[in-house]
């Protein structure tokens, strides 16, 4: 549920700081780790930005072609230009600048696990938010990923509209209420 977040990062070229060896896949990192890394690195880095794709796109455009729209955005918003991409997974082919997509980038790459976390941290804060626009599906616990309480939240009460439809669990959540 909720939107697709991508970050960009530019980091400084030599980079002395005592967090650095904290850094990894932001999956791997309690919320509290994330939370203190995000704002060191945000503190740190020559320039951040943010690229957020809604879920009614990502329904219509597919998860990955909304997640490369995502990148793009954040990439577009960097002041400075970057002269070279580092990028998790992929390859943006609608971006000229040089680029290399390094598969589980966000585990071998310093800036692209950087990038992550600043990424995950922003979007859970969007999603906690939601918990106020919609009640009683306790988007602040889960943050909005599939567990086992969120699914249980979705069959209850149906979908609310930060659910992506295009999603299996949603899709049949709404078939259900049919």
């Amino acid at each position: 549920m909720g939107p697709v977040v991508a970050a960009a990062v530019i980091l400084p070229l030599n980079l002395k700081a005592r967090w650095r060896t904290r850094v990894r896949d932001s999956k791997q990192l309690s919320p509290s780790v994330r939370e203190s890394l995000s704002q060191y690195i945000r503190e740190k880095a020559v320039a951040t930005a943010i690229g957020v794709v809604p879920p009614e796109e990502i329904d219509t455009l597919g998860i990955a072609r909304a997640t490369r729209l995502a990148m793009k955005s954040a990439i577009e918003q960097l002041v400075p230009e970057p002269q070279y991409l580092l990028i998790d997974y992929f390859r943006l082919s609608e971006v000229t600048i040089p680029q290399k997509g390094i598969t589980f980038g966000d585990s071998l790459c310093f800036s692209i696990a950087c990038a992550s976390i600043v990424a995950k941290v922003y979007r859970d804060r969007m999603v906690s938010e939601m918990d106020d626009i919609y009640p009683g599906y306790r988007f602040a616990r889960h943050k909005g990923y599939g567990t086992r309480e969120h699914l249980a939240y979705l069959q209850d009460r149906g979908p609310c509209p930060a659910h992506r439809r295009s999603f299996k669990p949603v899709k049949e959540a709404l078939e259900c209420r049919l």
